[in-house]
């Protein structure tokens, strides 16, 4: 079954924006989203957030699970066609195995900072993403559910 778009229905999928939420807050002590918020007006304002906010799950070959609007635009990707598109399609064929070993260190460490690699997005036009944190996403129940990652700076190339 496919997730629901994030709206005001479904409290904006306030458990998993608090998941992503919660979990860049655990391993890198800083705050994605105002923390006074109730857990719906901090989905609403991560879906909303004017920098990219992306998670996958802990499959094989991950899976999308979250984008937020930011995500949507600069990927030119809607929510049904990226949630659930294997991550691996955001970069090109040739930075896949760079991407593939990122992540292999965001595992072990819990978190990275200062990333940079380019990415590309559904037509073909390619980006280079400058300082993105990638985490790991804890479940409530402290097991490992996937990863996720958060940019404000990119340049079209």
């Amino acid at each position: 079954m496919r997730t629901p778009e994030p709206a005001a229905d479904n409290d904006w999928l306030a458990l998993p924006a608090s998941v992503i939420i919660g979990s860049y807050h655990h391993w890198t002590g800083r705050h994605l989203i105002d923390p006074a918020l109730d857990p719906a007006s901090a989905a609403r304002t991560l879906y909303h957030a004017p920098f990219v906010v992306l998670a996958h799950d802990t499959t094989a070959d991950p899976l999308f699970t979250y984008a937020n609007l930011t995500a949507q635009s600069l990927f030119e990707r809607p929510w049904h066609e990226i949630v659930g598109l294997p991550s691996r399609y955001s970069a090109e064929p040739l930075a896949r195995e760079e991407r593939a070993r990122l992540l292999a260190q965001v595992a072990r460490q819990g978190y990275t900072d200062d990333y940079a690699g380019v990415r590309v997005s559904a037509s073909g036009r390619r980006f280079l993403v400058r300082r993105a944190t990638v985490w790991n996403l804890i479940a409530p129940d402290g097991a490992l559910c996937g990863q996720a990652a958060t940019f404000a700076e990119w340049q079209m190339l």
